[in-house]
């Protein structure tokens, strides 16, 4: 890919109130603290609060030299106006009117369509790289319509890179062997409790130069805090799987790493990862992540976490060593 993102990124979901409201002050002071922590790579979506993540983004990051940063967007959900609904809350998880409703089109004139409303509510006059968005019921549509549209985009020079963005690996590592996509964004399926993009995703990027985005890292809240959390993936976590959160969480512990140190060490150890996304509702949380980023942890954790059968063998640890 011709873009260089940085090794952290800001996942704007939270920009959007994703599970409660945030002020458009405190938005607006959570990028400009990512900003002034080194992060150059935001992300955002129109799914994330019906539109507000992007207006919120886009507002912050226009007093910021445009060249100096890289913004992604996603297709496949337009915004259509729900005048019935301005009274009633979002049912997908953010607190914000329903005053839109979201339509899943992944063709050619739904991709245009909303990138095109994409950049209005941004205020910006271009994006780097346009994500298609959850296709995963939408599998065929989203070759024959969303990703001839984008690469036409991209050799145009409207946008510079464009990809998939999904919480599976399968369904990604198949849009890799069948388009000239530049980046994918895997969310949950690279993390200390799940591994699955090692399958066939991130060795098949390796190969064909396709630079990986790492979101999801704390698996939903699990991973997040030193002691294990109680939500995965957006649901209540089973109870077998907080034992083994607590199991690593001690490791961990053992070796003088938080759990959230590990959670986001681990995907940007591996070569294929160019970035890893993390989300945050304010300032406070935005410094906390980069400090559990820039964390040292000792190849002697990620061996034992192996040896105890509590992460895959083929892994990538310490300095790329697997």
């Amino acid at each position: 890919m011709r873009l260089s993102l940085s090794p952290l990124g800001l996942g704007c979901a939270q920009l959007g109130n994703l599970y409660h409201a945030i002020s458009d002050e405190t938005a607006d002071a959570t990028v400009r603290r990512a900003w002034d922590e080194g992060v150059r790579y935001f992300d955002t979506a129109p799914h994330y609060g019906l539109g507000l993540s992007e207006t919120r983004l886009g507002a912050a990051l226009r007093s910021f030299p445009r060249d100096e940063y890289v913004l992604s967007t996603k297709a496949g959900r337009v915004l259509e106006p729900n005048p019935a609904g301005a009274d009633v809350q979002d049912d997908q998880g953010f607190a914000v009117p329903a005053a839109y409703r979201r339509r899943w089109d992944f063709s050619r004139d739904g991709v245009l369509r909303s990138l095109e409303d994409s950049l209005t509510r941004l205020g910006l006059d271009r994006v780097d790289i346009v994500y298609v968005h959850d296709p995963d019921d939408h599998f065929e549509e989203a070759l024959r319509g969303a990703f001839p549209a984008l690469h036409e985009l991209r050799e145009q020079g409207v946008i510079r890179a464009f990809g998939a963005g999904m919480n599976q690996a399968p369904m990604l590592a198949e849009f890799v062997r069948r388009t000239d996509l530049d980046v994918v964004l895997v969310a949950g399926r690279y993390t200390l409790l799940d591994q699955p993009a090692l399958d066939e995703l991130l060795p098949l990027c390796l190969e064909r130069g396709v630079a990986v985005v790492a979101g999801g890292a704390f698996n939903g809240g699990i991973l997040a805090t030193a002691e294990p959390g109680r939500f995965y993936d957006y649901a209540e976590a089973p109870p077998e799987l907080v034992e083994r959160a607590s199991r690593i969480a001690a490791v961990c512990a053992r070796h003088g790493v938080e759990l959230p140190e590990a959670a986001l060490a681990l995907p940007m150890a591996h070569p294929a990862v160019a970035s890893v996304v993390v989300g945050a509702h304010d300032p406070s949380q935005v410094s906390v992540n980069t400090r559990r980023a820039r964390a040292a942890v000792p190849p002697e954790l990620w061996t034992e976490l192996v040896d105890a059968g509590l992460l895959r063998a083929d892994v990538v640890i310490a300095e790329g060593v697997s």
